[in-house]
């Protein structure tokens, strides 16, 4: 496919339990129903679409437009709050009570339209749900289309700690419509972005330098065909890491595990303000900002190359600020789903575009780090 005179990818998921593809361009959910037939061409489904309000507000004429108007073709539509708040049991509970008063059986197609959160509950439903029914995602959120909707990852929170409850759940395909990301507001595109940036950090240079070269381009708030090109190609580029990644480590076992880089502390921040006050994005790219502080104090870059990083996270920003102690991040950590055998995965990078995983990081290190990161945040907040 080609789009402004450049082609748009599709790009496959192949792991041991599950093959699909990603398809990223413009103007893929005006075509959705038509894609939904090529998926299942012999068996037959029912459309059921969950949603936010906000989303379904904005884009409910493109999805429908394609669907037929009555019959058992046409979309039923469950809508549920955005945001990591809602990302409970309670939720799921209540959206299958919904499916099964919908009529909802094992035909079922469920249709996850929305950020991280729809899609994480949406997956995890799918999963559960008669014991497990079809579902494709439709990211609608930059950091969605980047990141949590490719690999399989679903699940819900606890108030102990984020996704401790979930499971692995491959979708049927991932359609990632880049219109959508015209409407999406730019502290969401910002956060999003966060991912790719880390993305490059741990594996793609070359990702890196382009988020470095195509800053202006990219965060310009005048819509323009260099700014959907740059965005194109950060997705795809950014998808091509986690399909990469995915491909070779599944259910996390080692390489995947990378993919964690920012999140241990970034964690804890969500946690630490109630999963309301911050984005996960956000959230990441403070964690990312203390875990560059234990890799120049244990060697793995240099000074000068942390502050490279360091600059990129902040140039996408600004990154709003939060209020939490460094002595109450480091307990948050304990409940992080990563930890094995009461020890903490963390991952340092070891140059941009390449990172280690470590095991035997000590509170001290992650207090330091975490005291240098807030430090960071209260220099920008009163600059």
């Amino acid at each position: 496919m080609r789009y402004h005179g450049y082609i748009v990818p599709s790009i496959a998921i192949k792991t041991p339990s599950a093959s699909y593809d990603v398809t990223i361009g413009s103007g893929l959910l005006r075509t959705l129903s038509t894609r939904l037939k090529k998926l299942n061409p012999t068996k037959p489904y029912r459309p059921f679409i969950i949603t936010s309000p906000e989303i379904w507000k904005l884009w409910s004429k493109a999805v429908l437009a394609s669907f037929p108007k009555e019959g058992p073709g046409k979309p039923v539509v469950l809508l549920h709050p955005a945001g990591e708040s809602h990302k409970r049991m309670a939720a799921v509970e209540a959206l299958a009570q919904q499916l099964a008063l919908a009529g909802a059986d094992r035909d079922a197609l469920l249709l996850a339209f929305g950020g991280g959160v729809i899609g994480d509950i949406t997956g995890f439903l799918a999963a559960i749900y008669m014991r497990g029914v079809r579902y494709v995602q439709l990211p609608s959120t930059l950091l969605a289309q980047v990141d949590s909707s490719i690999g399989g990852k679903t699940g819900v929170n606890l108030l102990a700690g984020k996704n401790l409850i979930g499971s692995f759940n491959h979708p049927q395909a991932v359609f990632a419509d880049t219109d959508l990301l015209r409407t999406l507001p730019p502290d969401q595109l910002r956060a999003g972005l966060q991912e790719s940036i880390k993305a490059g950090i741990i594996y793609d240079a070359r990702l890196f330098a382009y988020l470095e070269k195509n800053v202006t381009t990219i965060l310009t708030k005048k819509p323009s065909p260099q700014k959907e090109k740059a965005l194109t190609h950060v997705v795809a580029a950014s998808v091509r890491v986690k399909a990469d990644v995915v491909n070779q480590d599944e259910k996390e076992l080692g390489l995947r595990m990378i993919l964690n880089f920012g999140h241990t502390l970034g964690h804890a921040i969500e946690a630490a303000t109630n999963y309301k006050q911050i984005l996960h994005g956000e959230a990441v790219a403070w964690g990312s900002i203390a875990a560059l502080h234990v890799a120049v104090a244990r060697g793995t870059i240099t000074q000068p190359q942390a502050d490279r990083m360091t600059r990129l996270i902040l140039a996408y920003g600004p990154l709003t600020p939060f209020k939490a102690s460094a002595a109450k991040l480091v307990e948050l950590t304990y409940s992080d789903k990563k930890n094995r055998s009461g020890k903490r995965a963390y991952v340092l990078p070891i140059s941009i575009g390449a990172t280690q995983v470590i095991f035997d990081i000590t509170d001290t290190e992650l207090h330091a780090a975490a005291e240098a990161m807030l430090s960071r945040m209260r220099d920008s907040v009163n600059n």
